[in-house]
Parts: structure tokens; sequence; C-alpha cells
């Protein structure tokens, strides 16, 4: 490819700069009476070029591109034999295929939003006979007595040990994610590059790095479920003559209780609250609705919070101050077998200004006092 004397060929534009725009080197054309007085002057494209900047190019018809890339591949085919050239294309189009479908975006955008929403589970201990699989014991299938037969005081270890448990396996699924993302990047970077030769030179260790990125991404799926929990000592006491029965511990998760923000509304005196489980479980569950006003003026403002327990999904707090903000807070309730909730669920509402409309339900008690006359639907 001709390139004017005291000039550089870039590779990447395919066009001459004048090298650190000197005034020593030979100038560059800046019109078409100029650009006809180079040798080697081809029509298919026109440059303007002013320093090392490219401010404009125009292209005679869309086939210029297709023309610029296949002379591109010419180019670097010429660096290498016929074999080598093969085995380069192989190689760089199975590393394509690669980040296309294990390693794509779309898919670490995925795992990213399930590593967040694993970040605000709630994990227990399940107590299972080891016959039975993780989700399918019921009341009948598991009786209230089975903790009647493990000791309290090695059970709390127990839960301790979940406790580490998980937040052990939340970190390393936190570290295998970022693993991934560096990978991914790597060798982008990698299948961006313009010189084959290095590709092919490294490309054990290209190879290599493949494998260990599948192997990272195994161990990312097998973590997203939570394991079984490993005894050193045995749960239950010695009773005598009962047979013991044989059980085994596992770590479960139920998902984030959230507030529905469209649902959930404040009026002037009383807000109408809403919440809700992604997964809905087999049987009703007890919730923990806590609120408190922000920004409390006098001592008597101070006691409007407090701590609710809800049995349904829905509840209505009254006897709010008007234009004041509050901020309740929903989670499960507690649980003898809870061993991790690092997360619950927040929001603001602010009453409406003015003053109650129409007489006051008996049901809300006197003015001023605390918050105890509380509704759920």
């Amino acid at each position: 490819m001709w390139c004017p004397p005291g000039g550089v060929w870039c590779r990447t534009h395919r066009i001459a700069l004048n090298p650190l725009n000197s005034p020593e080197a030979a100038p560059l054309p800046h019109s078409d009476e100029d650009l006809r007085l180079w040798p080697g002057h081809t029509a298919d494209m026109n440059f303007q070029v002013t320093g090392l900047g490219l401010d404009k190019m125009k292209l005679d018809s869309p086939q210029s591109f297709l023309d610029q890339e296949e002379a591109e591949e010419a180019e670097d085919q010429q660096l290498l034999e016929p074999e080598a050239w093969r085995a380069y294309m192989e190689r760089r189009t199975a590393l394509r295929e690669f980040l296309t479908s294990d390693l794509s975006p779309h898919l670490l955008k995925r795992h990213h939003a399930r590593m967040e929403l694993l970040k605000k589970c709630s994990y227990y201990i399940e107590i299972l006979p080891k016959h039975l699989a993780l989700g399918d014991q019921n009341p009948l299938v598991l009786p209230n007595t089975m903790f009647q037969l493990i000791d309290p005081w090695k059970f709390q270890r127990m839960k301790k040990v979940g406790t580490a448990q998980t937040k052990i396996q939340l970190l390393l699924l936190g570290d295998l994610l970022e693993q991934l993302d560096r990978g991914r990047a790597e060798l982008d970077a990698l299948l961006e590059s313009p010189d084959p030769r290095p590709f092919l030179a490294g490309w054990g260790l290209v190879a290599q790095r493949l494998a260990d990125l599948s192997a990272v991404m195994d161990s990312f799926l097998a973590m997203m479920v939570p394991g079984r929990l490993h005894l050193k000592h045995r749960l239950v006491s010695d009773i005598g003559t009962t047979k013991i029965p044989h059980i085994r511990l596992m770590l479960s998760t139920k998902m984030p209780v959230m507030f529905d923000r469209k649902g959930s509304v404040a009026h002037q005196d009383w807000a109408s609250l809403r919440w809700f489980v992604t997964i809905q479980p087999a049987a009703p569950e007890q919730f923990e609705l806590r609120f408190k006003l922000l920004d409390p003026r006098t001592q008597q403002e101070c006691m409007q919070c407090g701590i609710i327990p809800v049995a349904a999904c829905t509840f209505d707090v009254h006897n709010l101050l008007p234009n004041r903000s509050y901020r309740f807070t929903i989670k499960r309730a507690e649980s003898y077998t809870l061993v991790y909730e690092p997360w619950w669920d927040s929001l603001t509402l602010q009453t409406r200004l003015g003053p109650p409309e129409g007489p006051t339900p008996s049901r809300l008690g006197k003015p001023g006092l605390p918050l105890t006359t509380l509704s759920a639907r």
C-alpha cells in the first residue's frame, strides 16, 4: 500500500497520516485538486486528514466497507502460511462462539441479576429425613416432634455454622462472577487484536483459559443452589431405647419480601401498604412490619414507631400525622430455623397535607396516642 514521503500508514483506518503534524513532514492533501497530484491516487475514497485526526471520510458506495474488510483480511493472510491462516481462522471462530454463547454479555447480565437476588434472600436450615428431598417436607411427613428430639444447644451451634456457610457461599459466588467478567474482557480484547501471529503463538494459553472459565461457570452454577450442612456431631442426644431417626440438615432459600410500590400509598392520616413474595410459599407466612416517623420534632412524635406482626400481604397503618414522612420496613417474622437474612425492603411515604376528612372512626383511638390502632386487610 502506497504512503507519501514522510507519512505514516495507519493500519486501523487504512489511511496515510502526517506524523506528529510537524512542519518538516510532507503536507497531506486538503482538496480534491491536491489529492489528484498524489502518486497512486484512486478515486474510490477521499480523505481529509489534519495531524493525526480523521476529520472527514466520504464513501462513494456501501461496497467500500466490504472492500476495506476484505483488503484487511488479505493483508493479514499475507503474514501467515496457508495452513497457519486456516488454523488462525478456525481458532478465532471458536473463540468468538465461546464469547457469544457460553460467556455472552446477556448471560453474564442474567447471572448478575440472580446474584443480586440471592443477596436479598432469607436462608434457613431444613431438617429432613434422609429419604426425603429438599422441598418435599410437610407437617405430615416431618412432625414437630423432630425438633423435640434435637438437642437445642447443638442446633444453635449448627445455625451458626449455617450462617457462616451462607456468607462464605455468597462471597465465593461474587468472586466467581468477577472472574467470569474479567475473563470475558481479556478474551474480547484478544479477539480484537489486529495481528494474528501473537494469537497463534499463545493459543495454548488461550485454550487453557477457555477451559478454566468453563470450570468457573460450572462452579458458579452449582453454588447457586444452597448445599448440605455437614454434621460433625450428632444433633439428637441419647434417648435410651427410642430409635434415633436418620436426619440431615440442608440450607434452603426463600425469595425476598418486597413492597408493592405502586399499590402502597399514603393518605392524610393513614397509609395502605402492600407487599409480595416472588415465589409464593405453599403455607401462609408471618411477616413483621416496622414503621417510624422520620425527623420527629417532639418527644411525643418520637413514639410514632413500632413493630407489628402481620399474617397477610396488606396492612393499613392509621393515626399518622399529616404532611410527614414515614419509613416502613417489611420482613418475615423470626423463625427458629432462620440462619441468615441480610436484607429488608424499606419504603418511605409522605402523608398528604391537611386535616383528616370526615369523622374519625372509633377504631383509630384518641388523637395523639401512640400508633396502637392498626388494621390488616
